[in-house]
């Protein structure tokens, strides 16, 4: 009897254990459940991957020269800048086809969409325009004249301010978007690239990428408060050129691509100080993380890879093969 009672607690716990392995891998799985979406430029496509085994689930062929992309309608949608097409291409996410396209200017290079998800906000390098895009009704709303080759758009949490970078007048434009009009233009140093908000509206982070800074503005004064510069043993000065900016939900760091240096930047809000680089692919450009903050996606130009790097321990791990000339990256929970 003795045995027999053994034997059942043996069970017993065996079935409890197999339980809660069960139950961790499933909680571990969920926690990866997300895709990871790279445009590439020169081959035209968006490469899928998948965020937890990092495997190419497909390649989309899209317009000529895809960059700037971003997540719309619930998460149902993708917005394509198809620069060399003059305009906007919106890809289903679930059959992987594009549907229609949306009115932009020449030359869309990044676009960002309001916290509504109905505006759509595009850059337009070749006529020095922001283009307002009503995605419901698929029209054009509105113009707005910023400077000479518009680029960043970077957009404030509640959806009041969006900040545009010039490279060539070298200004971070805030435009109302009630009035829908430039109430202030700042100077940063030569070529800004992308623009972000940190997540309680009082900063907004401008990359410069030929004058090597990033000008930290603060939102309330206009005022330049601090210019981040970086230096990398073993790294001419005029190889870093700081482009894509993310800043994490906790407000406590910054990451910064580095373009031809080949790193992340990773940057601590309080000091502004560069706490450390990570050796990502060549020619690092734009940014993203997972969900969970817990890893991070970077756009390598050159060597045509995604890096990932574990956030947790501040490391590159992997390296993911994408289309030729990788540009934007976003991910869908």
């Amino acid at each position: 009897m003795r045995a027999f009672f053994s034997r059942r607690s043996r069970i017993g716990r065996y079935s409890a254990a197999t339980l809660f392995i069960a139950c961790w891998l499933s909680v571990s799985t969920g926690a990866h459940a997300y895709t990871i979406y790279v445009s590439s430029e020169k081959d035209n496509t968006i490469t899928v991957v998948d965020g937890e085994t990092y495997q190419v689930l497909k390649t989309v062929t899209v317009g000529e020269r895809p960059r700037g992309i971003a997540l719309g309608e619930e998460n149902k949608v993708l917005y394509v800048c198809t620069s060399d097409a003059d305009h906007i291409e919106v890809l289903d996410l679930e059959t992987l086809k594009v549907t229609h396209t949306l009115p932009s200017g020449p030359d869309p290079e990044l676009l960002v969409l309001g916290p509504e998800e109905r505006m759509l906000y595009v850059a337009n390098e070749d006529d020095n325009m922001v283009t307002v895009i009503d995605t419901q009704t698929r029209e054009k709303v509105v113009e707005i004249q910023v400077g000479v080759e518009p680029e960043g758009m970077g957009i404030s949490p509640d959806g009041n301010w969006l900040v545009n970078t010039s490279e060539t007048t070298n200004m971070a434009h805030f435009i109302n978007l009630k009035t829908r009009q430039v109430e202030d233009s700042v100077l940063v140093d030569q070529r800004p690239r992308v623009a972000q908000f940190t997540n309680d509206g009082r900063q907004v982070w401008v990359s410069s990428e030929i004058g090597g800074t990033v000008s930290v503005i603060d939102v309330a004064s206009r005022k330049v408060l601090k210019k981040i510069s970086f230096q990398i043993p073993g790294i001419r000065k005029e190889s870093i050129q700081p482009v894509g900016i993310k800043l994490s939900k906790d407000g406590e760091r910054a990451f910064v691509a580095l373009g031809p240096a080949a790193r992340v930047a990773v940057v601590d809000t309080a000091s502004l100080e560069v706490q450390k680089y990570l050796l990502v692919g060549q020619r690092v450009w734009n940014l993203a993380f997972s969900p969970d903050e817990r890893w991070m996606f970077t756009t390598n130009g050159v060597s045509n890879d995604m890096s990932v790097i574990d956030l947790e321990r501040l490391r590159t791990v992997k390296s993911v093969q994408v289309g030729r000339m990788p540009w934007g990256v976003v991910v869908r929970p």
